[in-house]
């Protein structure tokens, strides 16, 4: 089995809404405005296009799982998804994580269990009053050694 991990670091924002239904968004941008209603934290540390090698090897492999853990001082969630031979992860400011297999240069997982609207109210409430948000991407791959 092959592991890699990714740690962020980001910014909650008082117009976090989490109310999209199929994404949520992680950008290094320093504003959000109110329609941004799947950005869930700003002033992210890293993008994509900065992950570590290891980490976006498997993440383009189809049999990849991906566990993302979002962390608040007071509160947590995790997501689960699948990596795709179809991502660059070449996107320089937004990282994106989406239930649909759709991919782009910002998709970092597809077929995830959880978009904005899915995560734990409390850490929503919490990025609302601008807390720091620890984000670690865990990609999992079991036919890799």
């Amino acid at each position: 089995m092959k592991i890699a991990l990714e740690r962020i670091k980001a910014k909650g924002h008082p117009n976090v809404k989490a109310t999209h239904k199929i994404t949520f968004e992680i950008t290094k941008e320093n504003w959000l405005t109110p329609r941004g209603d799947c950005i869930i934290a700003i002033k992210a540390s890293k993008s994509p296009s900065e992950f570590n090698s290891e980490l976006k090897n498997l993440l383009r492999r189809d049999d990849t799982i991906t566990i993302v853990v979002l962390l608040t001082k007071n509160a947590y969630d995790y997501v689960i998804g699948k990596g795709s031979s179809k991502l660059t992860l070449s996107d320089k400011v937004r990282a994106v994580f989406r239930k649909s297999t759709h991919t782009s240069s910002n998709t970092v997982a597809i077929n995830v269990n959880k978009a904005a609207k899915d995560l734990k109210r409390n850490l929503i409430d919490d990025l609302r009053k601008g807390l720091e948000l620890d984000v670690i991407i865990l990609a999992l791959n079991p036919h890799v050694t």
